[in-house]
């Protein structure tokens, strides 16, 4: 079985982090080039299905719960699983109570900082090209990039809403 745990502390309201970073339709600029679409099929309750396309036009469906009022959210690779077994994604977001100064212009704003971790559990195909171990690797490496985009591109929305 492969895990990762990725975090990184983003410097924005934890109202902006969580809905910003779970609209979907944005995945395309906040996954830098990991995705060139990313479309809700359908949406119920907290529930949205929705569907990814990789740079070599791989598509897959997965579905996400949202726990605004619980800080996290909750995900899985629906179809096509390969080239996993199954793929289980977790992201937390944990409001930190030291609080920074936001920058604003001729305005410093205090803010509370929110730590967002992807959490992920999976396991690789017996006919896929690369284990678990490996897959890790990639997914840390990809993850660490990703989050740096999230806080660079939130951090922004919260300079420019101040």
């Amino acid at each position: 079985m492969g895990h990762t745990c990725n975090s990184i502390v983003i410097n924005a309201p934890y109202d902006l982090v969580f809905d910003i970073s779970n609209d979907i339709p944005r995945w395309t600029e906040l996954f830098g080039k990991e995705y060139k679409k990313a479309e809700v099929v359908k949406k119920e309750g907290n529930k949205i299905t929705f569907r990814l396309t990789d740079e070599d036009d791989k598509t897959w469906q997965s579905w996400r719960l949202l726990f605004k009022d619980k800080y996290f959210t909750y995900a899985e690779r629906e179809e096509p699983k390969f080239p996993f077994k199954y793929m289980k994604i977790t992201w937390l977001y944990t409001p930190k109570p030291e609080g920074m100064a936001l920058a604003t212009g001729s305005q410093t704003t205090a803010c509370c900082p929110v730590e967002m971790a992807w959490i992920q559990h999976f396991e690789m195909d017996e006919k896929a090209k690369f284990s678990d171990k490996q897959v890790e690797g990639f997914i840390n490496e990809g993850s660490q990039a990703n989050l740096k985009i999230f806080k660079e591109i939130i951090e922004k929305k919260a300079r420019e809403a101040r």
